[in-house]
């Protein structure tokens, strides 16, 4: 495996990959949680606005930066990480981790954070944060980010039909 800089040759894999990654949240896990309604209101677009999130990710411009994994074997993408700085705050972010489903459990997702972690201390981070959610389909990312010394911030998020 090989991590790299985004291209935008990229776009299309990305954003398959991060629909094909996150399908079983909204639809398997979010939205019968939920209900129709809540889902609707709050995700009902899911696969389009990622379409729409996604090509915004890497703007260097405005400190947001993405990095590949490619395959060893020449395949194709095996993940990719999303992050930010605010370099005044001397802080880091993490916004999007995605990895295909076959290279999972292979510790692409550790190598695509531990890159980001790096390229952000470079750019003078000293914080990062970085975070996902409290439900069975977010438990392997809660290991992974407790395996790699993050610290986890008791919340809770609400909803309710009105």
């Amino acid at each position: 495996m090989r991590i790299r800089a985004y291209t935008p040759q990229d776009l299309a894999a990305l954003t398959d990959l991060t629909i094909e990654t996150f399908r079983p949240f909204y639809e398997d896990s979010f939205r019968p949680l939920v209900g129709e309604a809540v889902f609707a209101n709050q995700h009902g677009d899911w696969r389009d606005d990622y379409r729409r999130e996604v090509p915004g990710l890497h703007a260097p411009e405005r400190h947001r930066y993405v990095a590949v994994a490619e395959t060893g074997d020449g395949s194709g993408i095996a993940g990719y990480v999303a992050w930010s700085v605010a370099p005044d705050r001397r802080n880091g972010s993490i916004s999007h981790l995605a990895v295909s489903p076959r290279h999972r459990r292979h510790h692409v997702g550790a190598a695509l954070c531990e890159h980001a972690f790096a390229q952000m201390r470079s750019l003078g981070a000293e914080v990062v944060e970085i975070g996902t959610g409290g439900d069975p389909f977010h438990a392997p990312a809660r290991a992974l980010y407790e395996r790699l010394g993050c610290t986890a911030l008791p919340t809770a998020v609400y909803y309710r039909r009105l």
